[in-house]
Parts: C-alpha cells; sequence; structure tokens
C-alpha cells in the first residue's frame, strides 16, 4: 500500500496525487514493478524502514506492506 509522509501526517495518494500531472489516469502515483516511476528512490537508513521514494513534486511515498 502506497502512502504520503508529511511532517506529522500520514495521507492516502488520492489525497495528494489527484492534481498532479504526472499521476495516471486514475490520480494514483505511477506505481508499475515495485517502483514509482514518478520520482526517485531514498536511501534506507535501516533495513526495517519501509521503500521511500521522493516524487518529483517533493512529497515522500512510502509502500507499506
Amino acid at each position: 500500500m502506497l502512502v504520503i509522509l508529511m511532517d506529522n501526517q500520514i495521507l492516502a495518494p488520492e489525497q495528494v496525487c489527484q492534481s498532479c500531472l504526472l499521476a495516471n489516469g486514475n490520480g494514483q502515483p505511477r506505481w508499475r514493478g515495485g517502483q514509482l516511476t514518478c520520482g526517485q528512490a531514498i536511501r534506507k537508513l535501516t533495513e526495517q524502514q519501509p521503500m521511500q521514494y521522493e516524487c518529483v513534486m517533493g512529497f515522500r511515498v512510502a509502500n507499506i506492506d
């Protein structure tokens, strides 16, 4: 499940990505093959952290299983 991480909040992608020009036709982040294609991976600090990405709009996206 993809979530948007903000300072003290976790948001659903629908709350942020709906207005993004890079979102897919459903207003979701472009997630393909286990990668966020509208952003870049952020290096993990610990192995226990979920994979995180920074989208081109500057938001942090995490893949939480």
